[in-house]
């Protein structure tokens, strides 16, 4: 009798499951839901951690970004804004410059507003042209880089200020070349590590 009353308790607490009996297994369970490979994968929204909710992207929206993340939009953008500040820095060391308007053949001539006005938008619009096209080239190459490397640090810019110096020194000879790539990769370490 007491043989049959043993198996009936033991057949009841296997019925119950890992219950109250077993804290152990309990606890086990929990961390495996809690940290293991039973967790649940959540979405992280915004309006969960107390964000305002983003609405889903449409296909035009993810079509611009592609866009403008493109190596070619970047170029522009950075020709465009290279073009403005060399026009600007042109027409500011134009304006300091005692010798615009200055006519060699008779030094002791003042030279006109009109004169001074036309030499200050020459060398804005060279300097802007130069500013532009070191611009493009060094957002193009960095972007290149980056796309081909896969990362995103300090080392995209050394490396397309060594191209982009090596580039515009070459057209002086070797030796230019090789002082223009490591003059313009010393800059751009130096920005990077100023920025970041």
């Amino acid at each position: 009798m007491a043989a049959s009353t043993g198996t009936a308790s033991a057949a009841a607490s296997d019925s119950q499951g890992p219950g109250m009996d077993n804290p152990t297994i309990q606890y086990s369970m929990i961390m495996d839901h809690l940290i293991g490979d039973k967790r649940p994968v959540k979405d992280l929204n915004p309006a969960v951690m107390g964000g305002l909710p983003m609405p889903a992207k449409s296909d035009e929206q993810k079509m611009i970004e592609r866009g403008m993340e493109s190596c070619a939009f970047k170029s522009l953008l950075a020709c465009v804004g290279g073009f403005v500040l060399g026009g600007a820095f042109g027409v500011f060391t134009a304006g300091i410059d005692t010798n615009v308007g200055f006519d060699p053949k008779d030094p002791l001539r003042t030279p006109t507003a009109r004169e001074v006005l036309k030499d200050m938008g020459q060398r804005g619009m060279s300097y802007a042209k130069n500013f532009a096209i070191v611009g493009a080239m060094f957002s193009c190459t960095e972007c290149i880089i980056e796309s081909h490397r896969g990362k995103s640090d300090w080392k995209n810019a050394v490396y397309s200020g060594c191209v982009t110096g090596g580039a515009i020194g070459f057209r002086a000879g070797l030796k230019a070349g090789v002082l223009g790539c490591g003059g313009f990769a010393a800059f751009s370490a130096a920005i990077e590590y100023y920025l970041r």
